[in-house]
């Protein structure tokens, strides 16, 4: 039964592994035990409340891009999500001042070479003197004591709370333009600098993401909150979608994420 559900939600033998686990979290939960995943992808995370409605998500703080699935039972349902969500932040803090700063190529690929698996580790807060790294708690530990630099900078490592979280705002370029209407291959030709046919194309070739899944359908309708990814180029928020101009058209106000 498990089988033919999850093959009908993704190819991807790896993600139907992801998706099994979900399933186990939400079993565990109808049976009185509070359950939670590994950090998930956006996408993930999208075919997880597909899969399982009853999922609530948490990643250390609002607006999280990676994400643990936590399932309570009926018991804990006006619970806290930190109190089950078993995840810690991790601070490190630059020795040096001098130089480039590290980029969050630099803060990942140190986690990875340490033997810590991605799906254990959340969202890297990268700032210009450091970074606060989301973890599952039981790594948290190992991370402070054995990550030493990144880059060419060396670190100093510590434990925080996650209410101390230093969330740096993105940046990003505001795009105000019109669309002939609200497909999705003329939002992402107006968010992304591209021609309509050339939008169409990756769209069609499965190159752009809708709220974090695949979609292949150029007129697919976006709405004003939906998040596009372009592969190889970014994502962008769509800001506001209303009002019309006096040629007829869609006005847009998008933003990009730099």
């Amino acid at each position: 039964m498990k089988s033919p559900l999850l093959q009908s939600l993704t190819a991807d033998p790896d993600e139907r592994m992801t998706l099994a686990r979900v399933l186990d979290c939400a079993d565990a939960a109808s049976r009185g035990t509070p359950a939670h995943t590994a950090f998930l992808s956006p996408h993930e995370r999208a075919l997880a409340e597909r899969l399982a409605p009853a999922a609530r998500f948490f990643g250390g703080y609002p607006d999280a891009e990676r994400t643990v699935a936590v399932f309570l039972p009926d018991w804990a349902e006006d619970a806290q999500l930190p109190d089950f969500a078993e995840l810690a932040a991790v601070r490190a803090v630059r020795r040096d001042r001098e130089g480039s700063a590290p980029t969050h190529r630099d803060y990942l690929g140190a986690l990875l070479a340490l033997g810590v698996r991605r799906d254990m580790l959340g969202d890297l807060l990268v700032r210009p003197d450091g970074c606060d790294i989301l973890a599952a708690s039981s790594v948290a530990p190992f991370l402070r004591d054995n990550l030493t630099s990144a880059g060419r900078s060396p670190l100093t490592v510590t434990l925080v709370p996650l209410p101390e979280l230093i969330v740096p705002e993105q940046a990003f370029r505001e795009i105000r333009d019109t669309v002939a209407s609200l497909r999705l291959d003329a939002v992402t030709a107006a968010a992304f600098s591209l021609s309509r046919g050339k939008a169409a194309e990756a769209v069609a070739a499965g190159k752009v993401f809708l709220n974090g899944i695949p979609c292949d359908k150029p007129d697919r309708e976006v709405a004003e909150g939906d998040k596009i990814s372009l592969r190889g180029m970014g994502k962008c928020l769509v800001a506001s979608a209303g009002g019309v101009s006096r040629k007829g058209r869609v006005c847009l106000v998008l933003r990009r994420y730099l």
